[in-house]
């Protein structure tokens, strides 16, 4: 039996409290495994330097990590729009602590690429199902609610990026591994016994200002429309680039000669790189709640658009100015700034076209774009080991959000209107 509800719900709204409650479960849930995908950077060079794999090998294991996440969270949403919520992302908790755990004795690529599926599988239980949760919870303000779930994920490691890089200095990597992936793999599993599903009836109604369906799509059909197939190709040239400076961003500083110079800003003088990440990772979570809210305003291809453009200008003034380190620094934060809201953003505009009661595999369908999009790291990392340049990198990040966001307006947003959808299109 499903326990998703219906696109029009009920009368009985749900208490205010208990679905706040839920939404903070989940962001504890996202920011325990944030580090699984944005701390990786820091391990990269160590792994390197005390075994001498390659980058493009090393990285391959981040790619690994995004496939895992992503291509099983439709399997995962299945079982959690039948059973609930809580049992997946429990075992989420113990697969990530056991992910970060091998990692720290991994003395083989094999086994790094083992620590990296099942890290993927744990990461993508419990992301998927924390964002199914919030949109069932939130149809009046959605994308203000899973922005702020989604907010745990992208700023969730910016707390530890400095005590882990102290911990790699101090006692080594392994450590490091060991015991931040013990203590997010606790926190997931005793958060997860907070987290329900609405009951039917007991979400509050569907905002009226902005396009919802008025009936539940089921994936099957969902597969079948034009609008799930665009989506599913902006997600993948936005989410490339975003990918590419998430696991990159450490190599590309040491490239640009900036990663140990000191920088001053915000009254804080910290090494570019230390600086850069930190604030990626906070611009990476404000923006994402920030963009729900103003979508909910005026409207989520508009607020796709403005992102994509700025996304796209952020990447390319990263190539042409990233050299300065202060640059370097608060370009890499306009370029977050401009990428997270994709995360909020996608899944939100996903239920609006096909309903709530199976949200959770529907979302989960689409974020399997993220995992092709993982494809194209190790490619780009091959890429600058042939060339002995970014260049061709960052112009292809910055092209691939400009069609975005061409998409977004002439494309996107003449198909969700009512009146020139085909019929049978969502």
């Amino acid at each position: 039996m499903s326990l998703g509800n219906s696109s029009v719900p009920d009368s009985v709204p749900a208490p205010t409290a208990g679905r706040w409650l839920q939404l903070c479960a989940g962001l504890l849930c996202m920011v325990a495994v944030a580090n699984l995908q944005y701390g990786w950077t820091l391990f990269v060079h160590p792994l390197h330097d005390k075994y001498g794999w390659s980058l493009s090998s090393i990285q391959t294991a981040f790619a690994i990590f995004i496939i895992a996440e992503t291509w099983l969270v439709p399997f995962e949403g299945w079982v959690v729009d039948r059973f609930g919520p809580k049992y997946v992302v429990a075992a989420g908790g113990v697969l990530v602590a056991t992910a970060w755990s091998l990692n720290s004795v991994a003395d083989s690529l094999f086994l790094l690429y083992v620590a990296a599926a099942l890290g993927g599988i744990g990461a993508g239980a419990v992301y998927g199902t924390c964002v199914g949760n919030a949109v069932r919870w939130f149809p009046d303000r959605r994308g203000l609610a899973v922005g702020f779930t989604v907010a745990g994920f992208g700023a969730g490691s910016a707390l530890s990026i400095i005590p882990i890089q102290d911990v790699i200095a101090a006692r080594g990597y392994e450590a490091a591994f060991l015991w931040f992936g013990l203590v997010q793999g606790l926190i997931v599993l005793v958060t997860a016994w907070a987290l329900r599903a609405p009951p039917h009836g007991q979400a509050a109604a569907p905002a009226a200002r902005l396009l919802q369906t008025p009936r539940d799509f089921a994936p099957t059909e969902m597969l079948r429309s034009r609008i799930f197939w665009l989506l599913y190709f902006m997600f993948i040239l936005v989410y490339s680039g975003g990918l590419m400076a998430t696991a990159q961003i450490a190599p590309i500083a040491r490239d640009f000669k900036v990663a140990d110079v000191p920088v001053s800003l915000l009254g804080l003088t910290l090494p570019a790189l230390t600086f850069a990440i930190t604030l990626d990772r906070v611009m990476n979570g404000v923006t994402r709640p920030l963009c729900g809210w103003v979508s909910d305003h005026i409207g989520r291809e508009n607020t796709l658009f403005v992102a994509f453009l700025l996304e796209g200008a952020g990447i390319w003034a990263l190539w042409i100015y990233g050299q300065d380190p202060l640059l370097f620094v608060i370009l890499g934060g306009l370029a977050f700034f401009a990428w997270g809201e994709t995360a909020s953003l996608f899944p939100t505009i996903c239920t609006d076209a096909f309903g709530t009661k199976y949200a959770t595999t529907n979302a989960a369908l689409l974020y399997t774009a993220k995992g092709v999009a993982s494809l194209l790291i190790p490619l780009a990392s091959f890429w600058v080991v042939e060339t002995g340049s970014w260049h061709d990198v960052f112009l292809a990040a910055a092209l691939f959000n400009l069609l975005a966001a061409f998409l977004a307006l002439a494309v996107l947003k003449p198909l969700r209107v009512p009146s020139r959808a085909p019929a049978g299109e969502a």
